[in-house]
């Protein structure tokens, strides 16, 4: 039986009536007791059960009574409610009726307490226990046992994030059927027989997931805790605010409870729609980057050739003489850490106050077919234009082209692994090997040799039930754009993209492009200007599309461009690393608004603070297109110093006036100015590529969800789950190179080299090396090469 999601109704035909402590109630084929139980607000006190995993009826402690089967007959024994489907005119009798049900009841939570132990004071899981909770409203009232409790060493390390005190588990199975059902990481099970029954894990293979802490928020008691978290709160001491992680485009809703002005965890919040009950390791975890002793505290001015502190006056003086002596010369790179709202208040005041449409959000690889194909095909869509994750569940086929779920938008991981588990869907993927998310997905993988995408792609066969996921990373891969819009028009396959970042989706929207105004407008369109000028009360805006993150870069280096504004992109992150150096070392002026000391920081001639993500109130837009919203967390602080703050008084200075100065004002205008409902810009039209040629190994690369980026700073339990740095290659590769796996190589390019463990992948195509988009802060753009181009791979040092 299905229940129509949209409609939220189910046909009469499919409905049955039960009887549950006397009162009649209508549900659908299929229900279980304990959700029958649900809808009429009977409690049935559980353990193992959860509405997102697949009943198991473990921990027996959901028992009810059933005098009437439907047929006349009763059930001899309590049944557990939690596995027990109905029937037409069954009858269930719970706790509230039934003597027999709360004897059950209570015996089971007796038997639970024989051996837990009663260090509730001292038990991260005190004050929020279900075992606690249900012991003293089911439970009775004293204990009968006098015995000595079964003890374990403890803690046990599952994984380095994750430890475990077996005598708190009361096997409920929870984790491992999370574990095996949901993220396809069976690394931990339930081991030996009896009263020695216990959570185990392989000592050669260590529970390795990006979702390990789920198993510690769905565990019913304290048996398994984070290494992070462990020991630093107690649940009734921490104030909780309702957040939208900042990582990734996935757009999950979080639980982020601080306490003394500091976050001390984060936990998934119940957003079905979206995330479900679940998150990812990263955004759970990474929340300590900007706190250590490189955050910067207040405005830094060059003096002298040297960095010295500033007043803001001073600094705003100062930044206000360096932009107003490069006129309109001035490139703006305002990266994926922003807010819909700070992403706006860029795009306003590059146009508006500066005069230039040289403002760019891609840190990473791009190009102009892309620009083309987010006016086209992404920009001016409101939530329901486009595919959804409900669509992704539903959807008979998932193409992913250029796009790694479960290391770019690990909900969007999830949702495919349930569409498969659930819906047999099937999930194709246009890669050079099969990824272990992948192969989690059962996917079936396209071998593609980078540099080859839009070939491929070309030649795909798709249907109206079809979703094709394009990742950011096809931008770097001339015509797979293309491609992949011209097959979904060709099939009628709906398409999605989907970047790696938070903020990237609502920087398209806020206009964060050269050639796009807010609300997806072109800049080369009259009206569309006219349409921003008389919103923004300004006589003129720039015709002409402006510089993307390369050309100013680029630019910056011969001199064109006397100034560039800087919000948080860092060299790394870049595809040309030293050409991003050598940008900002000769640029005439360097302004950087970021929150800690990087890179940047140190050849920048005015660097303004401003606040953390934890300390302001915003928006975040989704792959979607969904909104989520961004609460302030701390608020020890009067007023957040956040880039749209910042960017108001520059323009104040400037002699401007910006118009909005806090994230409410600038989302209302954003409102107000909606989206674009004139002609489009045209789909991307870039011919397929010829196949690369050239001497070595095709460079194939992506980044991994948890590698060297600054934003995992400060969580080492976190990075010591990263996965090996290594290097793949096929075995005829690595047999024509006489390598071996395990051996040390050197992967050179012309602007630079980095020594790896070669690892030799089974299903990597030949002629084909890959490695990692980020290794321990050093991502590609040291070795000046991006995927699709040649390099050497040599065995040892170079």
């Amino acid at each position: 039986m299905s229940v129509d999601a949209k409609a939220g109704a189910v046909e009469k035909s499919d409905l049955i009536s039960v009887f549950i402590d006397g009162t009649e109630v209508q549900v659908p084929k299929g229900t279980l007791a304990i959700r029958a139980a649900e809808m009429i607000g009977i409690n049935i006190p559980r353990f193992c059960d959860h509405p997102l995993l697949d009943p198991v009826g473990a921990c027996r402690q959901c028992m009810v009574e059933v005098p009437d089967m439907g047929n006349g007959r009763g059930m001899p024994k309590p049944q557990a409610s939690c596995t027990l489907e109905v029937a037409p005119n069954m009858q269930i009798t719970t706790q509230v009726s039934s003597p027999v049900a709360e004897k059950a009841q209570k015996g089971m939570l007796e038997f639970l307490l024989i051996n837990h132990p009663l260090d509730c004071p001292i038990c991260d899981k005190g004050g929020e226990c279900p075992l606690q909770n249900q012991a003293m409203s089911h439970g009775y009232a004293e204990s009968r046992y006098d015995g000595v409790k079964r003890t374990f060493p403890k803690p046990v390390s599952v994984s380095a994030q994750i430890l475990l005190d077996r005598e708190r588990c009361v096997l409920c199975a929870r984790c491992t059927r999370f574990s095996e059902q949901i993220s396809g990481d069976p690394f931990i099970a339930l081991v030996e027989r009896g009263a020695l029954q216990q959570v185990g894990s392989y000592e050669d293979d260590p529970y390795d997931s990006y979702f390990s802490g789920n198993v510690v928020q769905i565990c019913p008691v304290g048996a398994l805790t984070s290494a992070d978290y462990r020991f630093q709160a107690r649940p009734f001491d921490l104030v909780s605010t309702s957040v939208t992680c900042e990582v990734c485009a996935s757009g999950c809703q979080l639980r982020s409870d601080h306490r003394h002005y500091q976050v001390k965890r984060r936990l998934a919040g119940h957003a079905m729609e979206v995330n479900e009950e679940w998150n990812c390791d990263r955004g759970r975890f990474a929340f300590y980057s900007g706190r250590g002793d490189d955050r910067l505290r207040g405005p830094l001015v060059r003096e002298g050739g040297a960095l010295r502190p500033a007043s803001w006056p001073e600094a705003i003086d100062a930044a206000v003489a360096g932009l107003k002596a490069a006129g309109r010369d001035v490139g703006v790179l305002t990266g994926g850490r922003l807010t819909l709202e700070n992403a706006y208040g860029y795009a306003k005041f590059a146009r508006s106050v500066l005069g230039t449409n040289n403002v760019d959000f891609r840190a990473r690889a791009h190009s102009v077919e892309e620009g083309d194909f987010l006016a086209h095909a992404v920009a001016g869509k409101r939530l329901g234009d486009g595919v959804t994750y409900d669509d992704l569940q539903n959807a008979s086929q998932v193409i992913c082209v250029s796009f790694e779920p479960e290391e770019e938008s690990p909900i969007v991981f999830l949702r495919l692994r349930k569409a498969v588990r659930k819906n047999k869907t099937k999930v194709v993927t246009v890669a050079p090997y099969l990824s272990n998310g992948a192969a989690k997905l059962g996917a079936l993988l396209v071998g593609t040799v980078p540099g080859t995408e839009a070939e491929v792609v070309a030649k795909l066969e798709a249907d109206a039930d079809t979703i094709i996921l394009v990742g950011e990373r096809a931008a770097g891969a001339l015509g797979t754009l293309t491609s992949a819009a011209n097959l979904a028009a060709r099939t009628g396959a709906r398409l999605a993209w989907v970047p790696r970042r938070a903020g990237d989706r609502g920087a398209v929207e806020a206009g964060c492009l050269p050639n796009l105004l807010p609300g997806g407008r072109p800049v080369s369109d009259a009206t569309a200007r006219v349409d921003m000028q008389a919103a923004w009360g300004v006589a003129k805006l720039p015709a002409q599309p402006g510089l993307d993150t390369g050309a100013m870069l680029h630019a910056a280096t011969t001199g064109d461009l006397a100034a560039l504004v800087v919000a948080g992109v860092q060299p790394t992150d870049l595809p040309d690393a030293v050409l991003a150096r050598e940008a900002f070392e000769k640029v005439g002026f360097l302004l950087s608004l970021e929150t800690r000391i990087s890179e940047v920081t140190e050849r920048a001639d005015v660097v303004l603070p401003v606040d953390l993500i934890e300390d302001q109130a915003g928006t975040f837009l989704n792959w979607e297109h969904r909104e989520g919203r961004v609460n302030r967390v701390n608020r020890q602080t009067p007023s957040p110093m956040t880039d749209l703050r910042v960017l108001a008084m520059l323009a104040d200075a400037l002699g401007s006036d910006l118009g909005i100065r806090t994230a409410k004002s600038a989302k209302a205008e954003l409102d107000g100015v909606g989206v674009w409902e004139g002609r489009r810009s045209g789909a991307p039209s870039e011919d397929i590529p010829m196949a690369p040629r050239g001497e070595g190994l095709l460079l194939a690369s992506w980044r991994q969800l948890i590698d060297g980026s600054a934003g995992n700073d400060g969580a080492p339990a976190l990075l010591a789950t990263a996965k090996p740095v290594v290097a793949r290659v096929s075995p005829a590769t690595a047999s024509g190179l006489g390598l071996t796996e395990g051996d040390t190589v050197t992967v050179a390019s012309a602007g630079g080299s980095a020594e790896l463990t070669l690892f030799v992948e089974d299903s990597m195509v030949d002629g084909v090396v890959w490695v990692p988009g980020n290794r321990g802060g050093e991502g590609l753009g040291e070795l000046r090469v991006t995927a699709g181009e040649y390099v050497t791979v040599t065995g040892g040092a170079a």
